[in-house]
């Protein structure tokens, strides 16, 4: 029988998914829509950047492709690439939140 965990995607409204022990947070959070922002998701742009708030011990070690994007300081912090990272137990997980650019509205003097 496979051990479920649960991941709280805490910048998402705080959402709590269920998943199997060893999954890929990035592969999680694509299947449940948790929201974490990703464009490659093979560990080349680094935007899936999150930070562990929670279960830090529950992730597995830091690859090599996460040492190109995040510093020392930032894994001391708990932050993560979610591509990279698998998780064995319960945890909770934010990123920044990127804002949608706000069009100007503008007034056509006539």
């Amino acid at each position: 029988m496979v051990s479920m965990i649960e991941i709280t995607f805490v910048s998402n409204g705080g959402k709590v998914v269920s998943a199997p022990e060893n999954s890929n947070l990035l592969r999680v959070s694509l299947r449940e829509k948790g929201g974490i922002p990703f464009k490659c998701g093979g560990g080349l742009c680094g935007t899936c950047k999150c930070k562990i708030e929670r279960g830090l011990g529950f992730t597995d070690a830091i690859k090599p492709k996460e040492r190109k994007h995040l510093t020392e300081a930032q894994f001391g912090e708990g932050y993560r690439m979610a591509c990279q990272t698998f998780v064995n137990g319960d945890i909770s997980v934010s990123w920044e939140v990127q804002m949608s650019p706000v069009k100007a509205v503008g007034t056509v003097a006539g």
